[in-house]
């Protein structure tokens, strides 16, 4: 009955954890969850102020597909202040999230059989994407070893006359990598020699950077047509449910993802986009509410890595941006407790959902099967007590 198209979809790990781990705690369990990809502050008040204001203004119709041009407006001063980088209005598509935006650049490019190159680990929804756009996924491994970073000779030994599109993320979910400027330059010298690769720079992270500098891909002034940014509100911004995302592309691209979305969603929230207007207007550099979102998240980081470490068989390297963790946790494959048996990654999730009611994400959904993902998206305490719990379930496995 149901099409091949969905029946070859993976269903998201991310949200699929959460929900087992919802099951546990209608059962009375007190579950702790580290799998969810959400900052646990609140949005801004002036933010939220403006929201309010377009719901007292009736600010409650259809708009232009692309977005209201005093949004559009806003996002182009944004690029231009963070990243650098110039565009115009009609550059600019607004998407009901950085999924959707995604999704119609993949969609708006892809022809049956295209090539995609992929990092992995990569985001869950990057491979799955692809699929529905009829592309083959070229997955590029990675380990803890290079930081979860490739180089630009894993790059170039990936492109073929089928590739399409190369997708980077930086910084980068799971991993919490951050490729530094050098790291970047050396990847575009390869696809300045493939002049028939676009790029996707999903750059959603950008304001959650612990050491160092985010650096755009788009900078890059003779790759700025191939190139596609995508970013949101989402994580800089506490605005997950607003559901805010963009593209910004060569007019081109935007024109046919506007043509997309129209036929899809068409324009997406009326009044998330009036609040975001103030939101891309503000310099982050001035918002306290960001300043504190940052120190938070980069003393949640240290005090994780700092407890993780102390895991026997866990390997861990010092994530500079995002706000997860990604241990090497093979070690644990083939150990048991003398009832469960731990197989792989999954297994190991399972094991300690069951047994620590702590809900994390396995790697396999990230391309990375040797690896979990710690969300530390939560407050200490409970930082504190997933970790002791995990580490007297872990105890157990020999």
């Amino acid at each position: 009955m149901l099409s091949q198209r969905v029946l070859n979809l993976e269903e998201s790990a991310t949200l699929a954890m959460t929900a087992k781990g919802n099951e546990l705690k209608q059962a009375g369990k007190d579950v702790i969850s580290l799998s969810i990809g959400e900052p646990d502050f609140d949005t801004p008040r002036f933010i939220k102020d403006e929201g309010i204001k377009a719901i007292e203004e009736n600010f409650t119709h259809y708009t232009a597909a692309p977005g209201i041009i005093e949004l559009r407006k806003a996002i182009c001063k944004k690029l231009l202040r963070d990243n650098g980088v110039e565009y115009t209005p009609d550059q600019i598509v607004v998407s009901t999230g950085g999924k959707q935006a995604i999704a119609n650049v993949l969609l708006a490019l892809l022809n049956k059989g295209d090539e995609v190159i992929i990092p992995a680990p990569y985001w869950v929804s990057y491979s799955e994407l692809v699929k529905l756009g009829e592309g083959t996924s070229v997955i590029i491994n990675t380990s803890i070893e290079t930081d979860f970073k490739i180089t630009a000779e894993q790059l170039e030994k990936a492109i073929t006359p089928k590739t399409k599109l190369f997708m980077i993320n930086s910084p980068c979910n799971p991993s919490g990598s951050v490729y530094s400027k050098d790291e970047l330059s050396a990847l575009a010298d390869v696809l300045r020699r493939h002049p028939h690769v676009y790029i996707l720079s999903d750059e959603i992270y950008e304001h959650i950077v612990f050491e160092g500098k985010h650096f755009c891909f788009a900078q890059f002034a003779d790759l700025k047509d191939r190139t596609i940014i995508m970013n949101g509100a989402s994580k800089g911004f506490a605005m997950t449910g607003w559901r805010i995302g963009f593209s910004a592309s060569c007019k081109e691209i935007a024109k046919a993802c506007t043509k997309l979305q129209g036929q899809i969603t068409s324009s997406t929230n009326s009044i998330a986009q009036k609040a975001s207007v103030v939101a891309f207007d503000r310099d982050p550099k001035t918002m306290p509410e960001m300043a504190m979102m940052l120190s938070k998240f980069k003393e949640r980081r240290d005090l994780l890595l700092s407890m993780l470490k102390e895991i026997p068989g866990f390997k861990v390297n010092v994530p500079h941006g995002a706000f997860y963790v990604f241990p090497d946790i093979s070690y644990y494959f083939g150990k048991s407790d003398g009832t469960t048996t731990i197989n792989n990654d999954m297994d190991l999730c399972m094991y300690i959902l069951n047994n620590a009611y702590v809900t994390l994400v396995p790697g396999t959904a990230f391309g990375n099967g040797n690896c979990i993902r710690f969300s530390y998206a939560t407050s200490n305490e409970k930082l504190i007590e997933a970790v002791r719990r995990i580490k007297v379930a872990l105890a157990n496995l020999k």
